[in-house]
């Protein structure tokens, strides 16, 4: 215990630690060079491990694309993911015939319930300048009794998204990007209908929290029984609740009481998450969160048979067409188009 607002101070790696309700953070930021004619990179990919390549070579990774960066069609059951895009697209395809492209603000929520395949493709969409890509991908547990509800999938369009914007006494600003949960008057737009966000009484909150240079703000404090960890992704150093914090680190923070944050001289990004903890056991394999070893059995099983609907597009590694913008199209046919 650093003291009694903050502890356990941590540098971040790839795989952020989250606590319950919460999986996982991934923080993804690759500067691509300029897209092909493929929408892949431009450059030559010799000397990459092509399907596994998570190694910074050359400021970017291919992760499992072996021609466009990205995650080709793969299996989830028993969870949700919150895709976060700062900058650059992604490209969404699943096995009930969904499909999208958002970036730049948007965020993709996406609950696996029973079971999909989907991919998430990083189109390189510039073939003049670089293609730089920065983005969280969140996995948020789901109880044991929404564990095999019906997929579902939204977009929470950046235009969409509330900002509370509060000046502290001399005048620094701080903007917080609403995502789910709410900062007094500002709530965010409705998540997943079977997600654990979607009962208010969790107290569930992803916000995205940027400081002007030496500004000061205050988290309000919400419940005793929330877990509540803060992500200083980007800065000089910021100091919570008195203590310095190094960029890329993370704390913990006692939920019930204001914690305030003091910037240093520049912009800070912070990211937090916050959740009452489901309290239920969590059996991870792979692609499946499930309560126990037998389920994941099934999981297994179930994907052998069915395959959660096959794969209805045309490669495993879907991309939309270059000239298309941000759009979704969901699994009933209905499409919008930003």
């Amino acid at each position: 215990m650093y003291n009694k607002l903050i502890s356990n101070i941590k540098p971040l790696g790839f795989t952020w630690e989250t606590l319950d309700p919460f999986l996982f953070c991934v923080h993804h930021a690759d500067h691509y060079p300029a897209g092909n004619d493929e929408l892949g990179p431009a450059e030559s990919l010799a000397g990459r491990n092509l399907g596994q390549d998570f190694t910074v070579k050359d400021g970017w990774r291919m992760y499992h694309g072996e021609k466009i960066p990205g995650f080709p069609a793969h299996p989830h059951r028993g969870f949700e993911t919150v895709t976060v895009v700062l900058n650059g697209y992604v490209d969404h395809s699943d096995s009930h015939g969904a499909a999208g492209r958002y970036g730049n603000g948007d965020v993709q929520w996406m609950t696996a319930g029973e079971g999909l395949q989907h991919a998430e493709m990083f189109p390189l969409l510039n073939k003049e300048h670089d293609n730089p890509l920065e983005l969280f991908q969140i996995w948020l547990n789901l109880p044991g009794a929404k564990k095999f509800c019906k997929p579902h999938y939204a977009m929470l369009w950046s235009e969409e998204i509330p900002v509370c914007r509060e000046n502290d006494t001399h005048g620094k600003t701080t903007e917080v990007t609403v995502i789910a949960g709410k900062i007094g008057n500002v709530t965010a737009p409705d998540p997943a209908p079977d997600s654990w966000a979607a009962d208010e009484a969790n107290e569930l909150a992803i916000w995205l929290i940027r400081m002007e240079a030496n500004a000061h703000w205050s988290i309000p404090a919400a419940s005793f029984e929330v877990n509540r960890s803060l992500y200083f992704y980007r800065g000089s150093g910021i100091s919570i609740a008195g203590i310095p914090v190094m960029p890329y680190y993370s704390v913990e923070l006692l939920p019930d009481q204001p914690v305030m944050l003091e910037n240093g001289d520049k912009a800070a990004f912070l990211l937090l998450l916050q959740g009452r903890p489901i309290n239920e056991p969590v059996v991870q394999h792979g692609p499946f969160v499930m309560n126990t070893f037998a389920e994941i059995q099934q999981a297994y099983s179930d994907y052998r048979k069915t395959q959660f609907g096959g794969w209805p597009w045309p490669r495993y590694d879907q991309v939309h067409p270059a000239g298309k913008g941000r759009f979704a199209r969901y699994a009933n046919g209905l499409e919008e188009e930003r």
